[in-house]
């Protein structure tokens, strides 16, 4: 059973420009005006008593080997029992606009040393994995879950290895697609979500804890 909504506990929520969502970041408090932000108004309001706190560290444009760059600062010196991560879906993207590859193996190196460190320094810590997604919305942006997909069956095998609550964006996004809720109902670009995107992949962390 999840101890994540336990008293006084820290949730940390690590990511990109999706978790990072516009919040002033020379703020600690300020969280966004994305999931991250929905979550916590959901938990001070349904669980005021509990005296959780949430922390956002998401950084736009981050991919796997940037998290690890920050992440001694960002999240090992921080005091934390939750730690939330959706990354991956600009080491995807960068291969197609930059021609800058994350090879599987290197994404699969790079989840690890974050998982690992933060097991090293917090063994009891709750870990909560997303997987990134796309919902492509120009036809260009199809070919790209030749490059996301395996990179999401990463995170998925990681979660089960390291005892992680997984919570898989791509398939439940891909459930929600129909003619009245197409593609770009859910996102702006195929990549960052719409409001109601946010709310979605809030209900989606909120349901699965």
């Amino acid at each position: 059973m999840s101890n994540i909504l336990t008293k006084n506990n820290v949730i940390l929520f690590q990511g990109d420009s999706i978790t990072d969502c516009g919040r002033n970041r020379l703020d600690d408090e300020n969280l966004g005006k994305g999931y991250v932000n929905l979550i916590n108004h959901y938990i001070q309001t349904h669980c005021k008593e509990l005296n959780i706190t949430c922390i956002n560290k998401g950084i736009s444009g981050n991919r796997s080997k940037d998290l690890i760059k920050r992440w001694e600062r960002n999240t090992l010196n921080l005091d934390i029992n939750v730690l939330s991560i959706l990354i991956g879906v600009n080491d995807t993207w960068r291969r197609y606009d930059h021609n800058t590859v994350t090879e599987v193996e290197e994404f699969r190196d790079n989840y690890l040393y974050l998982l690992d460190s933060t097991k090293k320094i917090f063994p009891e810590i709750e870990l909560v994995l997303m997987s990134p997604f796309i919902l492509p919305t120009i036809p260009e942006q199809l070919e790209w879950k030749e490059d996301l997909e395996p990179k999401i069956n990463i995170i998925k095998e990681l979660a089960t290895d390291y005892n992680a609550i997984y919570i898989p964006l791509q398939e439940r996004f891909n459930a929600q697609l129909t003619v009245s809720t197409p593609a770009c109902y859910w996102t702006r670009d195929g990549v960052h979500p719409t409001a109601k995107g946010h709310v979605f992949i809030a209900k989606e962390w909120i349901d699965s804890i």
